[in-house]
């Protein structure tokens, strides 16, 4: 199997003789310790591992649970924990999902902030549209 590489949180990985099936949530969370990206469905439909794919057509919220490792060579991959500032400093998408109170057991939180995130970059307007992917279970959608 050919070389897989890809930058996540904007460092450069190269990955060798990793199965093809392997999908990118299994790989963040068992091989790379980043925990943020949550298994809610592990069927594509909730949004919970929710990670921001970045390639020649732009960003985009993808659902790690679906989406096989070598499908990112080439991309950029960023997920929950990489979208704090260069000093720590919070995503506006972070801080303001802390002043409206739009988490209440954060299962779904990081899926979310991946996703407002995209749009934010993108310069999305249509909230819902970019949000119809994310499940929650606990706020009734209006603090998010």
């Amino acid at each position: 199997m050919d070389d897989i590489a890809f930058l996540l949180n904007g460092t450069p990985v190269r990955l060798r003789g990793e199965s093809p099936t392997r999908t990118l949530l299994d790989w963040l969370r068992e091989s790379r310790g980043l925990k943020g990206t949550k298994e809610g469905c592990n069927e594509g439909d909730c949004g919970a591992c929710s990670v921001m794919v970045t390639d020649e057509r732009g960003s985009r919220a993808l659902n790690a649970c679906i989406l096989f490792l070598p499908q990112l060579h080439g991309r950029a991959v960023r997920t929950v924990e990489g979208m704090s500032g260069p000093k720590g400093e919070l995503h506006p998408v972070q801080s303001a999902m802390i002043d409206k109170h739009g988490s209440q057991c954060g299962f779904c939180t990081p899926g979310f902030v991946v996703s407002m995130a995209v749009a934010h970059k993108n310069g999305a307007r249509d909230h819902d549209d970019q949000l119809a992917g994310n499940l929650c279970r606990c706020t009734g959608y209006a603090p998010i």
